[in-house]
């Protein structure tokens, strides 16, 4: 393993090496042109092979960059519709960051950059002239995880400074596998979307909290990745939700209180939420990793529809029609009709990609913690 990840090491270190610097003048990359398309630049004279990839994609492919007789290696690609993407080069065979873009997407392990396509129109996910909230970065020492010292990121919506005796409900909004709290925000635009939908008045003002969603180590073998959830439930209700109750103005009971996540953090947020109704009435999985023993598991939920309903005020689902994750979804939703849980199932055109879920989350924000 070790001389594994020493070949791996080198490798980077090789692929980062071609990466010339000083940039040419007038290098520019990603640059974006007024049609919506937009050229990537990798100034790499002594690379063999370049190539592209980006998360509009079909996943395992990727498009040949050309390189000029400066060594500069180029792709134009587009038009691409408003969004945040996540692209990174393939460097014979390396895959990096582009070396000259300094928005970076933080993952778990590994890194990418980040492209900004505007819209000819405002969109909900961008800032705007509208009254704004924070975004802070709570640290604290877990128990539960063997002692390590983890980040939680909160929003917290115009006014909350100064509105001192207000409580306010909360939205426990999880992230997927290889990602990090940061990418609600970095990427998802979260704290933009709850900015602009407050100045429309169509939402109420909520807190955001996401915490760190790989409870062990990621890439840990088989077997340690499988108790990953349960180590995150016990942590989420152990530690983060006390620490976030006792640290900021909370709104108790558990009709204020949503669980929502995408992906891997679809299905916690089904385990979780569905587990604890005592705890959450609102649930929301996106491009979900649905549990494959979800049957079994909520057999009694299942079993007692009217019980069930009476408890959820939201259960929402949705998913890419061209996500790998797309038939569990479906299948969920038909499972879950077939037995008259009430529920909200969203089919989308799209991947698996935060272009999909921040649409879902500009969707579900307004439907929550509604008197």
């Amino acid at each position: 393993m070790k001389s594994l990840i020493v070949c791996f090491a080198l490798a980077c270190l090789a692929a980062v090496a071609q990466v010339s610097v000083p940039f040419p003048t007038g290098f520019k990359s990603p640059e974006v042109h007024d049609d919506h398309r937009v050229t990537f630049r990798l100034n790499a004279p002594k690379a063999s092979q370049a190539s592209c990839f980006g998360d509009w994609m079909p996943p395992g492919t990727s498009q040949k960059m050309t390189r000029d007789t400066n060594g500069v290696w180029s792709i134009t690609l587009g038009p691409l519709p408003p969004s945040i993407y996540i692209y990174n080069f393939i460097l014979d065979g390396v895959a990096i960051a582009d070396p000259f873009n300094p928005r970076i997407k933080l993952r778990a392990q590994t890194s990418a950059s980040l492209l900004e396509m505007p819209g000819d129109a405002p969109q909900l996910w961008q800032t705007a002239d509208v009254p704004h909230g924070t975004v802070e970065i709570v640290q604290h020492t877990s128990r539960v995880i063997a002692g390590e010292t983890r980040q939680v990121w909160v929003y917290k919506p115009p006014g909350y400074e100064a509105a001192k005796s207000r409580r306010y409900p909360v939205l426990y909004l999880l992230h997927g596998s290889n990602d990090q709290p940061a990418g609600w925000t970095q990427v998802g635009g979260a704290n933009f979307i709850l900015d602009n939908l407050l100045a429309r008045k169509q939402s109420v003002p909520m807190l955001v909290v996401t915490p760190f969603g790989h409870a062990v180590p990621f890439g840990s073998p088989r077997e340690l990745q499988s108790k990953n959830t349960a180590i995150l439930e016990e942590y989420l209700l152990k530690e983060v939700m006390p620490e976030i109750e006792g640290r900021f103005r909370v709104a108790k009971g558990r009709l204020n209180r949503a669980i929502i996540g995408y992906s891997m953090g679809g299905g916690q947020s089904l385990q979780i939420g569905l587990g604890h109704l005592d705890l959450f009435a609102t649930v929301g999985a996106y491009s979900a990793g649905v549990p494959g023993d979800f049957e079994t598991r909520f057999k009694r939920l299942l079993d007692d529809p009217k019980g069930t309903n009476s408890k959820l005020k939201l259960l929402w689902i949705g998913c890419g029609k061209q996500d790998s994750l797309f038939a569990r979804s479906q299948a969920l939703s038909e499972m879950l009709a077939s037995r008259q849980i009430t529920h909200v199932y969203r089919p989308t055109e799209g991947g698996h990609t935060y272009t999909v879920w921040r649409g879902y989350l500009e969707e579900t924000v307004p439907l929550l913690f509604k008197k």
